[in-house]
């Protein structure tokens, strides 16, 4: 099932630059605390996924994980001011870069290519965090069960998409969409929390409502809350996710 995008080649790329002036606008002072950790590399599909790496600020080892996606035509540092301000001193945060550069944005990435009709990429690049989620307790002593999956638009479907896969702590959708509704399994399903503006103009309200009856529909534990908001992320979405991080985590 395909989702209502509006003017989905232009506004797609709109959104992703509004989404990172917002977010730095809110968190100007702190943001420079999640600039020093990259994992080498620009990303490429072919390669095990390049990303920021912010350890715990209290220095020791991490209690959680929080792992964020970006959306189509931005990159790894579009989230990266999310960690100081989400205040979760005990959590090291990783932020990925999508495995493909963007076709028309200098330094963008996108998990596969919106302008096709059939998520060209989507197999690969699903395939590729999977097996990149799975590896993170080798690297990082943390089990998925103490890590929370986010992101957002784009990166909210991949969010979806593969979080629902597997047995992570929760999951996180900021504007994001289903590509197609989740096949019932007898593997537990994590808590999910579905946050859309009721302006948004790129990805429609409407796909996230039906992002919220598809996982009801199927016994997920779905929190949804919308906002008078574009396709952004204000300082009142991260309040709501510390709340939903701490109570999943509990």
């Amino acid at each position: 099932m395909k989702i209502k995008l509006f003017n989905r080649r232009h506004l797609l790329l709109q959104g992703c630059a509004l989404s990172t002036t917002l977010l730095l606008n809110a968190c100007s002072k702190a943001s420079s605390s999640a600039k020093n950790s990259p994992n080498s590399g620009s990303g490429d599909k072919s390669l095990p996924l390049q990303f920021i790496n912010v350890p715990p600020a209290n220095g020791q080892a991490p209690n959680g994980i929080l792992v964020c996606l970006h959306g189509f035509g931005s990159n790894s540092k579009d989230l990266a001011p999310f960690a100081p301000v989400l205040n979760l001193p005990t959590y090291q945060f990783l932020f990925p870069d999508a495995p493909y550069p963007h076709p028309r944005v200098p330094g963008g990435r996108m998990w596969y290519n919106l302008d096709s009709t059939d998520y060209q990429g989507l197999t690969t690049s699903r395939q590729q965090l999977t097996d990149w989620l799975k590896s993170l307790e080798s690297t990082t002593g943390v089990p998925l069960s103490r890590t929370v999956l986010s992101g957002f638009s784009q990166g909210g479907a991949m969010t979806l998409e593969v979080g629902l896969t597997l047995p992570l702590a929760g999951l996180i959708s900021l504007s994001g969409y289903l590509h197609s509704k989740p096949q019932p399994t007898s593997q537990k399903f994590p808590p999910v929390l579905i946050v859309h503006g009721r302006q948004d103009q790129i990805v429609s309200l409407g796909a996230a409502q039906r992002a919220r009856d598809s996982l009801n529909s199927l016994g997920i534990a779905v929190k949804y809350q919308e906002f008078d908001m574009g396709h952004e992320i204000k300082p009142e979405v991260l309040t709501l996710m510390r709340s939903f991080i701490l109570d999943v985590m509990k």
